[in-house]
């Protein structure tokens, strides 16, 4: 079996920051480009799912937006950038590695992400996959009311910051039974004690502001849309889904089932086959 190993964290300079990124697989397949959620480093794309997908013949890159992870951080409830600033750091990461098309995937919040580089920047994308998001639209279902959260912790207690995080994973996951505590347990762990500034991170991307495209909107995307959706999904349940893949037109909906908002691992198989299917013949 043909070997997909990481090629190591790099920081890399875009846009006047340091982004932190990793790459997997053959840097001459096509490239699918993860954005993770809001207050997520790229460590919430599981390692073991990155190398699933490269070893399906794509070479994938995760990355840490700002002030996640070991990428920029900015004082706490100041970010000094917008959804557009850090579109433009995607592209300056494609830049980075070469690039020049690349199959973005973006979830939750930051499908507004993929909203801005699929309506104005239509040359550097090939596909869009949006995991777990919404158009916005009015008339939508709220969120579950069983996702109030606590008050968020002492961020100099470790151990407190680690509880919250597991705790806000496991209602985000919506009474899934995929959820797997110990696991997400052992990466919030790792994603605390890797971050520049968690204070940061659990404020700053809630603060940002949420600009739109300049050119449209999603009836304006004309790249291969995928909308991928749990059906467990408490915080933006799967009408919202439905909603986006008919607001982009030919978009298709993989609905997975037993999910929540988030990807774990029991549906790994069938979200790693639709993406690869949904970026087969349009190379990077």
């Amino acid at each position: 079996m043909t070997s997909h190993p990481s090629h190591g964290e790099q920081l890399l300079k875009i846009n006047g920051v340091e982004l932190c990124a990793e790459t997997f697989g053959d840097p001459a397949a096509p490239a699918i480009v993860l954005v993770a959620g809001s207050a997520a480093s790229m460590l919430w794309w599981d390692t073991d799912l990155c190398e699933q997908i490269a070893a399906r013949g794509r070479f994938v890159v995760r990355y840490d937006q700002r002030d996640t992870g070991r990428s920029t951080t900015y004082p706490p409830g100041q970010p000094s950038y917008s959804l557009t600033d850090l579109t433009l750091d995607l592209l300056g990461i494609q830049d980075a590695l070469g690039i020049e098309r690349a199959h973005v995937v973006c979830q939750s919040m930051f499908g507004g992400l993929g909203l801005i580089v699929g309506v104005d920047h239509p040359d550097r994308v090939a596909s869009l996959t949006f995991v777990s998001t919404s158009t916005g639209a009015d008339g939508l279902p709220p969120p579950s009311s069983d996702l109030a959260m606590a008050a968020e912790p002492d961020v100099s207690d470790r151990a407190a910051v680690v509880d919250y995080v597991v705790a806000g994973a496991k209602a985000y996951a919506g009474g899934s039974p995929y959820f797997d505590e110990p696991a997400i347990r052992t990466l919030a762990e790792r994603d605390v004690a890797r971050a520049k500034n968690y204070a940061s991170t659990l404020a700053n991307h809630y603060a940002i502001e949420f600009d739109e495209p300049a050119r449209g909107g999603f009836g304006d995307i004309v790249a291969p849309t995928l909308v991928v959706h749990g059906d467990h999904d408490p915080l933006l349940p799967l009408p919202h889904g439905e909603a986006l893949r008919d607001a982009i037109p030919g978009a298709e909906l993989l609905v997975l089932k037993g999910a929540g908002h988030d990807l774990p691992r029991a549906v790994w198989d069938d979200f790693v086959s639709a993406l690869v299917l949904h970026t087969e013949g349009t190379r990077s």
